[in-house]
């Protein structure tokens, strides 16, 4: 989609029917799947519906598994949550929805690749929460959110346990050291902060970890040692 562009009325029909919610004001979607490298009018991008949409999405996901799970503890229903909000599940929706088709953007983004380029397409999918929150409230939003999250809630990996713990447990019986985690740089605004974090264990190579906060960090670089080292299989999320 060119950043010229706007959402033809076949496209939103389309995209409305997958969402479950017809548009009030139709303005909302469009500024939802609008990157910043658009260059549209000041505040014409998703940065500010990302924000709002990564809160609407933690509460419901935490009220689904508070519902859901009635006798697990604070630990597993935390490790869950983790799971379900990171950028990889975030993204894994916005590939569900073909969101990749609709998204406004400019030149720049054509140099992303990765894991850069799985973050845009869960900023969308969280900007997407906002506009549909603020279009039709909470309830319309949670509908969308169990509609694309709940059948992954219940998955048998779901509780995979924490990786700073595995880690911390492995590197003790191996070692007989604690992992330290190191916070390398801090990015981004206020709002949209991005943490560089890195893990040493005495004795072998460290990883890095970048994600939106810095306990977030340290679980990715925690999660890529114990892959890296044979702990754990290595996903198949891709980068």
């Amino acid at each position: 989609m060119s950043k010229a562009q706007t959402l033809s009325a076949a496209d939103r029909a389309k995209l409305e029917s997958l969402i479950g919610h017809d548009f009030a004001e139709k303005a909302r979607l469009d500024r939802a799947l609008t990157h910043a490298s658009a260059r549209t009018e000041k505040g014409g991008n998703y940065e500010r519906l990302e924000f709002l949409g990564d809160r609407v999405l933690g509460l419901c996901i935490a009220e689904l598994l508070f519902r859901t799970f009635g006798t697990a503890g604070e630990g597993e229903l935390s490790v869950r949550l983790n799971q379900l909000v990171s950028a990889e599940t975030c993204a894994a929706v916005a590939d569900e929805l073909n969101l990749h088709l609709y998204i406004r953007t400019g030149a720049d983004v054509k140099k992303l690749t990765g894991k850069r380029m799985m973050n845009v397409r869960a900023d969308v999918v969280e900007s997407l929460i906002a506009a549909i929150y603020l279009d039709g409230g909470l309830e319309v939003a949670r509908r969308f959110i169990l509609r694309y999250w709940q059948g992954r809630a219940v998955r048998a990996d779901g509780a995979k346990r924490d990786a700073k713990t595995e880690l911390q447990e492995w590197s003790h019986a191996k070692f007989g050291v604690t992992p330290i985690y190191r916070v390398d740089e801090r990015s981004g605004p206020d709002h949209d902060p991005r943490f560089k974090v890195t893990v040493e264990v005495a004795g072998i190579k460290p990883e890095t970890g970048v994600e939106r906060s810095k306990r977030a960090a340290e679980q990715v670089a925690a999660t890529k040692m114990l892959e890296r080292e044979g702990i754990w299989q290595q996903s198949s999320a891709g980068n």
